[in-house]
C-alpha cells in the first residue's frame, strides 16, 4: 500500500511540475512576443508595452520562486475528492483545478482539521519532498472508519523534521507545517491592529510573513496600490528573511527597517542607549513643534529696508501680526510661509508706493513694477528668511541637536544633563533613534515646493486619458498579432498597479508620505513611543500586524507592555493574540532560559516546547581574560557535534571584536560578521543583531556581563540563549547568571 501510495504520489507530482514548466514556457513567449513588438506610436504607447511586458515579469517572478517544495499536501474529503495543497494555485487549461493554493480558504482545513473536528476531512497527507520528488508521505487519519485494524493515527512527524533539519542562514517558510493556532492568527481579519505575542521558537516572524502573504492574496483589491510594509529590527534581519515572501507566492511586499522609512537617510544604530531613550519619548513631538516655532522669529525691534535708495521700516507689529495669521491657517511651516511672505511684501509695496507716490505728485504712471522691487530687495529678502526661514526636516533637527541654545530653547522640559546628552556635533551621522524626530519635522514643515503634488480633478482626467490608451494599444497589440487575453480596463489597472507597485517599493526610501495599506512589524517590543508614532502615520487605517515578546525586550527605549505601548496610538483598537508552543527551542535549553530571566526579575511566558533535544546546556567558567581562548579551544568540539550544522557565537561589547579576530585567525572566510554572513559556518553577532534569527548552535561569551551591562536589559541575554534548535554552551568568567544551572 505504502509503496503503490508513493508511486501515486510521485506521478502527480510530476505532472503538476510539468504544468508549472508549460506556464513558465508560455509567459516566456508572451513576454518575448511582446518585447519583439517595440514600441508603436506615442510614448503611451511604450507604457503600456511595458505595463504588458511587466504583467509577464511578475508572473514568471512567481512561477520561478515556487520551484522548491512546490505541493506539500493532499487532502481526502468526505465527498470523495482529494485536493492538492500547494504554494500557488495550478489549473490545466481547461480551468480543472490541479493544485489549491494554500491561502485559499478551503486550504484553511489541511491547517485546522483535527480527529475531533475533522471540517469534512478524512485523511491529511503530508508530501516530503527532496528537490522535485516525492522522497516520503506522512498521514494523519481523521476518520476512524478508514483505520485499518493494525493502523494507529500519525501525526507531527512532517513538523519534527524540519525542525530537526539544518539551519542554511536563511529564514525558511512554514507553509507545510503551519500548525492550527498558528493557522488561525494567519488568517484573522485585517481590520484594527493585531498583536501576536509569543515566547522564543514559537514562529511569530513565519506567523507574520505567512500573513503578510495570506492577506495580499485574501485583500488584493485593496491592497494592491497601497501595498504591504514589513518593518523588522534590522537590516540583518531583512536580509535573513527575504526570501520567504517570494516562496509562498509574493513578491510586492517592502521591507525595512525603521532606519530606512525616511527619504534618503540610512540610519545607523544610536549608540547610547540612554539617548534612544530620551529620543523616543513622547514629549520629542513637543520638542520638535518649538523647534519648528522657534524658525519663526519676530526681529528683537524694527528694522529699516533699503530698497533702491528708499527707507521702508518694518515693524515688529507687522511681523507678528502677519506671523499669526500664517498660522492660523493650520498649513505646515513652509507652505504657511507663502501667506506671511505675501503678507509683509504688500504691506512693504504699499510703502513704497506711498513714499514713490510722496515725490511725484499728479504722475499717474504705472507703479506695479514697485511690486517686485520690493521682492527682490536684498535687505528685504535677508529680513523675511530671518524671520521665517524655508527648512528641511535634515537642517531642522541637525540645528536642534548641535546648538545648545536652540537645544535649551525648545526643551523646557528636559533636566540640563539629558540636554548634555543629545548635543552632538553637525556632522554626526544619523541614528534610528533620529528617524522619528526627521519624520515629525517633515509633518510640521511641509514640502518645499508647496505647489508639489496634483489634485482629484487632475487624477480623474489622467484615468481617463490612460483609459483611452489602453483601447488604442490592445487595438495595435492585436493587429501585430499578439494574443490579447485583458480587458482595457485591466490594462490600465495593470498599467497603474505597475505605477504604484513600483512606486511603493521606492517609497519607503523616497516618498514620506505614501500610506500603505497594512504594516506587519516584527520584534515590535523593541519600537519606542516615537516610532510607533511614525508608523501610524505610514498607515492612517491602523491595519497592523504586531508580533514580539515583551520579555525579549533589549532596548531601553521599548515596551514594558504591550498596553502601554499600543494605547497612545490604538486606543483600544488591538486584541492580542498568543502563541503558546516553542517549535525552535529544546526544552532543556528553553528551561534554562526561562529560569535566568525569572532568577533575574523578568516575567517570561514559557511556551511548552515540542521536544526534547540531545544536550543539557554546556557551561564553561574560566579565569578571567580566558573567555576567547576557551572558546577557540571549544568550537571544534562545537562543530563536530553539530555535524555541519550553523553555529553562532554571540558576544557583546569588546567581547564581539576580540572573539571575531580570534577565530578568523584559525577558520579565515569561514567566519561571517554581521548582515549578510549567516550562511557561513561561524558567525559572530551581538545580541541585538541575533535578535529574530536562529542557529543549529549556539556559544554565549560572558553572559552575566551581557545580563548586567550598562543600560542593558534582561532581554539580550534571554534573546542570546533561546536562538540555538540544537545545542547551546555559556563561557564565563564573570559567574554564571543565577537560574540557568538549575
Amino acid at each position: 500500500m505504502l509503496d503503490a501510495d508513493l508511486a501515486h504520489e510521485r506521478n502527480y507530482v510530476a505532472g503538476l511540475y510539468a504544468r508549472l514548466e508549460e506556464l513558465r514556457t508560455e509567459k516566456r513567449q508572451q513576454l518575448a512576443q511582446v518585447r519583439r513588438a517595440g514600441a508603436v506610436g506615442t510614448m503611451q504607447n511604450v507604457s503600456e508595452r511595458d505595463a504588458f511586458a511587466a504583467l509577464y515579469e511578475d508572473r514568471l517572478a512567481q512561477l520561478d520562486a515556487v520551484d522548491d517544495r512546490l505541493v506539500f499536501g493532499r487532502l481526502d474529503l468526505d465527498s470523495g475528492e482529494a485536493q492538492y495543497i500547494g504554494r500557488i494555485g495550478l489549473t490545466t487549461d481547461d480551468l480543472q483545478r490541479l493544485m489549491v493554493d494554500w491561502r485559499a480558504p478551503e486550504a484553511g482545513h489541511f491547517y485546522q482539521a483535527t480527529a475531533f473536528d475533522r471540517q469534512g476531512v478524512r485523511r491529511r497527507r503530508h508530501l516530503i519532498l527532496q528537490g522535485r520528488e516525492v522522497k516520503a508521505i506522512e498521514d494523519d487519519v481523521l476518520d476512524a472508519d478508514m483505520l485499518a485494524d493494525d493502523a494507529s493515527l500519525q501525526g507531527e512527524g512532517a513538523l519534527l523534521a524540519a525542525l530537526d533539519s539544518k539551519r542554511t542562514g536563511r529564514m525558511s517558510d512554514i507553509v507545510g507545517t503551519i500548525q492550527s493556532e498558528q493557522d488561525r492568527i494567519i488568517r484573522s481579519s485585517i481590520s484594527g491592529a493585531l498583536v501576536v505575542q509569543g515566547g522564543p521558537g514559537t514562529g511569530k516572524t513565519a506567523v507574520a510573513l505567512h500573513r503578510a502573504a495570506y492577506l495580499l492574496y485574501t485583500h488584493r483589491e485593496r491592497l494592491k496600490t497601497a501595498g504591504v510594509l514589513l518593518v523588522g529590527p534590522s537590516s540583518s534581519f531583512m536580509k535573513y528573511i527575504e526570501r520567504v515572501l517570494p516562496s509562498l507566492g509574493e513578491t510586492g511586499v517592502v521591507m525595512a527597517s525603521v532606519g530606512r522609512l525616511m527619504p534618503g537617510i540610512k540610519a545607523v544604530a544610536e549608540p547610547e542607549a540612554v539617548v534612544a531613550a530620551i529620543k523616543g519619548r513622547l514629549d520629542m513631538v513637543k520638542v520638535v513643534a518649538n523647534a519648528v516655532a522657534n524658525r519663526q522669529r519676530i526681529p528683537a525691534e524694527d528694522r529699516v529696508l533699503d530698497v533702491d535708495g528708499r527707507k521702508l521700516m518694518l515693524t515688529r507689529r507687522q511681523v507678528s501680526r502677519a506671523r499669526e495669521r500664517a498660522r492660523s491657517t493650520g498649513k505646515p511651516h513652509n507652505e504657511a510661509r507663502l501667506t506671511f511672505i505675501k503678507i509683509l511684501l504688500r504691506e512693504l509695496t504699499e510703502q513704497m508706493t506711498d513714499l514713490v507716490e510722496a515725490g511725484s505728485i499728479g504722475n499717474n504712471a504705472d507703479r506695479s513694477y514697485l511690486a517686485e522691487d520690493v521682492r527682490t530687495a536684498r535687505d528685504v529678502r535677508i529680513v523675511l528668511n530671518l524671520c521665517w526661514m524655508p527648512m528641511t526636516p535634515e537642517k531642522l533637527i541637525t540645528e536642534l541637536l548641535s546648538k545648545p541654545a536652540v537645544l535649551a530653547a525648545c526643551t523646557p522640559s528636559l533636566s540640563l544633563r539629558e540636554r548634555s546628552l543629545l548635543l552632538r556635533p553637525a556632522g554626526a551621522p544619523w541614528t534610528e533613534a533620529d528617524v522619528p524626530l526627521l519624520d515629525e519635522a517633515a509633518e510640521l514643515l511641509g514640502e518645499m515646493d508647496p505647489a508639489a503634488g496634483r489634485g482629484l480633478a487632475q487624477q480623474e482626467h489622467d484615468r481617463a486619458r490612460d483609459l483611452a490608451n489602453a483601447k488604442q494599444t490592445l487595438v495595435n497589440m492585436g493587429d501585430m498579432g499578439v494574443d490579447v487575453l485583458i480587458s482595457a480596463e485591466e490594462l490600465a489597472d495593470q498599467n497603474q498597479e505597475r505605477e504604484n507597485r513600483l512606486t511603493a517599493a521606492e517609497r519607503a526610501t523616497s516618498d514620506r508620505t505614501w500610506a500603505f495599506g497594512h504594516i506587519v512589524v516584527d520584534e515590535a517590543q523593541e519600537l519606542s513611543p516615537m516610532q510607533w508614532r511614525l508608523l501610524v502615520r505610514r498607515c492612517p487605517l491602523k491595519s497592523f500586524t504586531i508580533v514580539g515578546d515583551i520579555a525579549q525586550t533589549s532596548s531601553v527605549a521599548g515596551a514594558n507592555s504591550w498596553q502601554g505601548a499600543l494605547a497612545p496610538m490604538f486606543g483600544d483598537r488591538w486584541q492580542l493574540e498568543e502563541l503558546t508552543v516553542n517549535y525552535r527551542t529544546p526544552s532543556q535549553i528553553a528551561e534554562a532560559a526561562a529560569r535566568m530571566a525569572n532568577a533575574a526579575g523578568l516575567v517570561v511566558s514559557a511556551p511548552k516546547a515540542v521536544r526534547e533535544g540531545r544536550w543539557a546546556p554546556v557551561i564553561d567558567k574560566v579565569d578571567h581574560g580566558q573567555v576567547v581562548n576557551r572558546l577557540v579551544e571549544v568550537l571544534p568540539e562545537e562543530l563536530a557535534a553539530l555535524d555541519g550544522g550553523l553555529l553562532a557565537v554571540i558576544a557583546d561589547g569588546d567581547l564581539l571584536p576580540a572573539a571575531t579576530s580570534a577565530l578568523r585567525a584559525v577558520y579565515g572566510r569561514r567566519i561571517g560578521n554581521g548582515a549578510g554572513s549567516y550562511e557561513q559556518d561561524i558567525v559572530v553577532i551581538s545580541p541585538r543583531e541575533a535578535k529574530g534569527l536562529e542557529f543549529d548552535g549556539v556559544v554565549v561569551l560572558e553572559p552575566s556581563v551581557m545580563l548586567n551591562r550598562e543600560h542593558g536589559r534582561v532581554g539580550d541575554l534571554y534573546v542570546a540563549m533561546t536562538r540555538p534548535t540544537q545545542r547551546l554552551r555559556l563561557i564565563a568568567a564573570e559567574g554564571i547568571p543565577a537560574g540557568i544551572e538549575g
